[in-house]
């Protein structure tokens, strides 16, 4: 076991006193080397050094990040992400379904950086609904400061865009309900350029009581897959005693 740590920025919150979830996944991975799948067992703290632990197993390295006595996250390597993309969403396309966003502009998630109504710096990843299909797409031009060492999109940051579109796809023609990442998979497949457009998408892909499947895909302008997706949402149990538990 070799012990690190990861710290998630307070900047980049998803809840208001936690971290997007997509962000501290992608750190998570970048600590196992880029292509792994990152579960999440408990909100990511703020700010706060998470100690990384490293285990060697028969399928390779695994993480396990906490804080404290807290299980934060696990991760383990993935393979190809096996998924298959819709046909292509163009820019127009997505700036129409853009305006039809239903993120809130307060409450739980109204300042999350990525997809937040209520906050003047957020991504402006506003996923809407794409009309006569079953996905939701948002423009996304990545702003100067989210190029990594090499000049490109940082992978944290990419996996940060494709976690808050695949929440409003699962909820396709009904109302939204709170509902937490609690599983991500991300394979990029190619850089991503600092200051040019592109299409972010996402689609349902499963549901099972209070677990969402969905995928996402970051497209650039000309409909090239440059990241794809498989994530894994869950809403809280109703408290026990309430109506909706019984």
């Amino acid at each position: 076991m070799r012990p690190e740590s990861i710290t998630v920025p307070r900047r980049f919150n998803g809840p208001r006193e936690s971290g997007n979830g997509g962000y501290a996944s992608g750190l998570i991975a970048q600590a196992l080397g880029g292509r792994a799948e990152v579960s999440l067992r408990s909100p990511v703290p703020l700010d706060v050094p998470l100690e990384v632990a490293r285990e060697s197993t028969d399928e390779g390295e695994r993480l396990r990040v906490s804080d404290g006595e807290t299980l934060v996250a696990e991760a383990r390597p993935s393979g190809p992400l096996a998924i298959d993309l819709p046909a292509p969403v163009d820019r127009e396309t997505a700036r129409r379904a853009a305006a039809g966003y239903r993120g809130p502009h307060d409450g739980i998630f109204s300042h999350c950086f990525v997809c937040g109504r209520a906050r003047g710096d957020s991504l402006e990843v506003y996923a809407g609904e794409v009309e006569g299909r079953e996905l939701v797409a948002s423009l996304w031009t990545p702003p100067p400061w989210a190029a990594g060492a090499d000049g490109s999109v940082s992978p944290e940051l990419v996996w940060a865009v494709l976690d808050c579109p695949t929440y409003f796809a699962t909820y396709l023609g009904e109302e939204p309900a709170l509902a937490f990442l609690v599983s991500q998979t991300v394979e990029i497949h190619a850089t991503v350029a600092v200051g040019e457009e592109h299409v972010v998408v996402a689609w349902p892909l499963a549901v099972e009581g209070r677990k969402r499947g969905a995928g996402a895909a970051l497209l650039a302008a000309d409909g090239t897959p440059l990241a794809s997706c498989r994530a894994l949402l869950v809403e809280p149990a109703a408290p026990s005693g309430s109506a909706a538990a019984r």
